[in-house]
């Protein structure tokens, strides 16, 4: 098949997403999956949360949808979870947001956050059992110290005893918490003994006693108990990803996904032993944790992802896999890791690439911003001659090394179930900007060279 026939095959399957009725298109491929993975191409485009917060609003409406699990940190949005469940002490979107202090926090300290928060929220208020409000959690492992500090708050005032044992066990590593990077090199080099004993030791006595409530009874796990539990397991999984940086970056990637496959199936079967029915949940995170690794360059060299890890597990019908892509427009991303948030011009796709044949469908159809569902269709992505580009752009942006930096080979059609096309996006907009992020518009010369 050739380009112009590809366009013409594509542009009879998209479908337009240009006002509230359109989403029914989504609903309707989506289907029966009581498990929805909603990706992004960047972690700083405003329509891709837009759209994401429109999908969710919609499987909590209308299809009965129990939580959204996101690329953060557990801590922080339990944080958000218990404001949204009219519990907790924040008054505010704002200030229930205000865990989210590390890098990079335009990711979750947003204004499209900040506005699904608070239809959570108002959402919740109509729902009388508690049971039944809908949860806001994280799925990622980067609050070591956090989730340490959180296990034994929680054992302080159920067993003082258990909290000593604790932090007897957290005492290892407690010292390099706030800087886990130095624990991984001075274990890996032979400087420090690991304590993967110590954490492993204390995730598996908060496992017995959550156990020990199924077996007695109770039927469900107390809250607060599944909450330190979690952190536990963050403490567990945080100490082996942070001991793998150093070994391999595949490795220290598949113990990160690995996690959040974990905590999701955690989370599903909590939720399920405090509803009485099966859990549905909708995911947030990037395209690159949420596509099928399988179908890219960096399976074949080892990586796996959640989108995998939850293909592997359940059938087919029960999971949904939906990416985001973009042209070009603006995004928020940073220059260097801890740096700045920046407001950057999103170069023009590739012509090799999967993002500029949705482009030239946008372009043929009249369609900015369409829906192209691919599940259990032969898809005219799949029929092209050789395998395309994909572009991710993550917490850091580097236009002038973008191929290099950016752009990895994929199957596209295998990659995930459906796609959204954004074809001109711009860029969210943080709860505190930088100078760099001042502008209202990037020059469309940025960067230069390019």
């Amino acid at each position: 098949m050739n380009d112009r026939n590809a366009i013409a095959a594509l542009r009879q399957h998209a479908r337009p997403l240009a006002n509230a009725d359109d989403f029914d298109a989504v609903l309707e491929a989506i289907g029966d999956a009581s498990i929805v993975l909603l990706g992004e191409a960047t972690h700083g485009t405003r329509e891709f949360y837009r759209l994401r917060a429109e999908i969710s609003k919609r499987l909590i409406v209308e299809k009965g949808f129990d939580a959204i699990a996101v690329e953060a940190d557990w801590p922080d949005a339990l944080r958000v979870s218990r404001y949204v469940q009219h519990g907790g002490d924040d008054m505010t979107a704002e200030g229930a947001l205000g865990g989210f202090k590390r890098f990079p926090q335009w990711m979750w300290r947003n204004q499209e956050i900040v506005e699904l928060v608070n239809w959570l929220r108002v959402h919740n208020g109509h729902v009388a059992s508690n049971v039944r409000r809908v949860g806001f959690y994280g799925l990622d492992l980067y609050s070591l110290a956090q989730s340490m500090h959180a296990v034994i708050d929680y054992l302080q005032q159920a067993d003082p005893e258990a909290a000593e044992r604790a932090r007897q066990r957290y005492a290892c590593i407690d010292h390099m918490a706030e800087d886990p990077q130095r624990y991984g090199y001075a274990t890996t080099f032979g400087m420090k003994e690991d304590c993967e004993r110590e954490v492993m030791r204390q995730l598996t006595e908060l496992t017995r006693q959550a156990n020990a409530h199924l077996t007695q009874g109770a039927g469900q796990v107390p809250d607060e108990l599944f909450y330190a539990q979690q952190n536990a397991r963050v403490a567990r999984n945080a100490e082996t990803y942070y001991r793998s940086m150093f070994q391999s970056r595949d490795e220290s990637w598949n113990v990160r996904d690995s996690h959040m496959a974990e905590t999701l199936e955690a989370l599903r079967e909590h939720i399920a032993q405090r509803t009485g029915k099966p859990a549905k949940v909708v995911v947030w995170a990037h395209n690159s944790h949420l596509g099928d690794a399988r179908a890219t360059e960096m399976g074949e060299g080892g990586q796996l992802n959640l989108g995998q890890l939850v293909r592997e597990r359940y059938r087919p019908e029960d999971t949904f896999l939906l990416g985001f892509t973009t042209h070009t427009g603006t995004v928020t991303a940073a220059t260097d890791w801890d740096g700045p948030a920046e407001l950057k011009q999103v170069v023009p796709s590739r012509p090799d690439s999967v993002e500029r044949v949705l482009h030239e469908v946008a372009t043929a159809s009249g369609m900015p911003q369409f829906l192209l569902p691919m599940k259990g269709r032969d898809s005219a992505l799949a029929r092209l001659p050789g395998r395309l580009l994909e572009r991710a752009i993550g917490v850091i942006y580097r236009p002038d090394t973008e191929r290099y930096s950016h752009y990895f080979q994929a199957e596209v059609a295998q990659q995930f179930d459906a796609l959204i096309h954004v074809d001109r996006s711009t860029a969210l907009q943080p709860l505190e900007r930088s100078a760099l992020w001042q502008l209202d518009e990037v020059p469309e010369t940025y960067p230069s060279g390019l």
